[in-house]
């Protein structure tokens, strides 16, 4: 681009002052019945006439401050083409309408086209990160913060209701998607800087504190793509894999640090282990690994985490076993009995003597066989990952309970909405804009939007 010359600092402020002064005297004409009336107005009328001028008060200032500002760059005759460098000359001044929250004001911009590249292009655009849509980054980035909350319709009228700025569902159903899009997991998951800053906060010194990795599936309706020559058919569920790592801190509160979630195979949510994996300072802290009985999680652990202790989630342990009990002795205080002293046994970490009891157990009958058979198999795919006293007393937690908290808060409380039917693709964006937002990482996502929009300008 084309050397500009800066203004002085005396100039511009002095040019601005008198704008924006021309501003306050527009917008002290819209309260001037105010003054004439002789009841005194209450802080609610006052404070409704301002909303309803706020925006084209505020609008007409940031007009003043940017034409002030860049009285040079509008001014700009030339400038070097983004594709071949070669220097071009203005062709024209183009206005442009522009919308933010604060307000709304129409900006001319010199326009530049390269014959050599079949190239148009605005400088100032990129100067003053102008997207191409109407509704700038500040307002795409706080109504996406309210669509991943809310249905779209809900958080558009929301979104209305407290800035005056009407925007259309689509919009919010566009703008959230396009956010989503630029948010990966190499973004979405914080970095090991931040995660070592959050072991570090919560260190005594004395131990190192213990970090929870787990793993667990969530189903999703999904639906089709379909199209104008074919119907959309059956929505199917689908399931979306997600982890949760968090610290334990004391009083068994948990600690946050990141959470992800995709509908996604498990050789594909394999690359977002091995990133966390990768992320991780594992001799800082003591890394606990939970799980349900399924076996892409404990492969996962086993090739990522050789040295993370490998806990079975109890509940889903006394699951099986309150199951085998009721087929062998019915619906009984016997049947309770037993169970609880085999998960008493596998707190002990006896696994070994359970499965010895199993094997000399007579079935009641075939289904009660059948169970017993079933809970030999569990038992012994997963008998080094019970001993749940010990576990309790170094700090690990036994169940999956923060995970499962984690399905539910990213997401069943957006996703699994009466009659809400997604778009395989369009449910993982959410997702990715939902994690983002409950790991703290949002805003490194955002700018990543904005260097998307910025690239597709050049």
């Amino acid at each position: 681009m084309a050397v500009v010359q800066v203004l002085s600092i005396t100039d511009p402020f002095e040019v601005f002052r008198k704008m924006a002064h021309e501003a306050v005297d527009a917008l002290v004409e819209k309260f001037e019945d105010f003054f004439k009336k002789g009841d005194l107005p209450t802080v609610t009328e006052i404070s409704e006439r301002f909303n309803e001028t706020k925006r084209a008060f505020l609008g007409q200032c940031l007009e003043s401050m940017l034409q002030t500002l860049a009285a040079d760059f509008l001014r700009q005759e030339y400038a070097s083409c983004p594709g071949c460098g070669r220097l071009v000359r203005r062709k024209r001044i183009d206005k442009r309408k522009v919308s933010t929250i604060p307000g709304d004001f129409v900006l001319p911009r010199p326009y530049f086209y390269c014959a050599d590249c079949g190239c148009g292009f605005h400088p100032l655009d990129e100067h003053l990160e102008i997207v191409q849509e109407l509704h700038q980054l500040d307002i795409q980035q706080k109504i996406a913060k309210l669509a991943a909350d809310l249905p779209y319709e809900r958080a558009v009228e929301h979104f209305t209701d407290l800035t005056g700025i009407e925007v259309s569902s689509h919009f919010g159903h566009k703008t959230l998607n396009a956010i989503g899009k630029e948010a990966t997991a190499e973004v979405v998951i914080p970095d090991m800087e931040e995660i070592s800053r959050r072991i570090d906060a919560l260190s005594d010194g004395a131990s190192r504190p213990v970090m929870v990795l787990a793993l667990d599936g969530a189903h999703m309706p999904t639906r089709p793509e379909g199209g104008r020559a074919e119907k959309r058919g059956p929505g199917k569920y689908k399931e979306a894999k997600g982890f949760r790592l968090y610290l334990m801190g004391p009083d068994e509160r948990i600690v946050h640090i990141a959470s992800w979630h995709q509908v996604k195979d498990a050789s594909a949510f394999e690359e977002e282990i091995a990133l966390i994996a990768s992320r991780i300072p594992q001799d800082k802290v003591k890394i606990c690994l939970l799980g349900d009985g399924a076996s892409w999680i404990w492969n996962l652990y086993k090739k990522y985490f050789p040295e993370g202790t490998e806990i079975l989630d109890y509940f889903h342990c006394s699951e099986h076993v309150f199951e085998t009990a009721f087929c062998q002795y019915g619906e009984t205080l016997d049947a309770r009995e037993w169970a609880e002293s085999v998960m008493t046994r596998l707190g002990l970490d006896m696994a070994g003597s359970v499965i010895a009891g199993l094997k000399r157990m007579k079935p009641a009958n075939e289904d009660a066989e059948k169970s017993i058979l079933s809970l030999i198999t569990y038992l012994e795919n997963h008998k080094y990952r019970f001993g749940y006293d010990e576990h309790k007393k170094e700090g690990c937690p036994i169940g999956s309970g923060g995970i499962e908290s984690s399905n539910k808060f990213i997401c069943h409380t957006r996703i699994k909405r009466s009659g809400a039917w997604w778009l395989k693709e369009n449910c993982n964006a959410m997702l990715r804009v939902r994690c983002a937002i409950y790991n703290g990482t949002f805003k490194q996502v955002i700018e990543n939007y904005k260097a998307s929009k910025f690239k597709k300008l050049k």
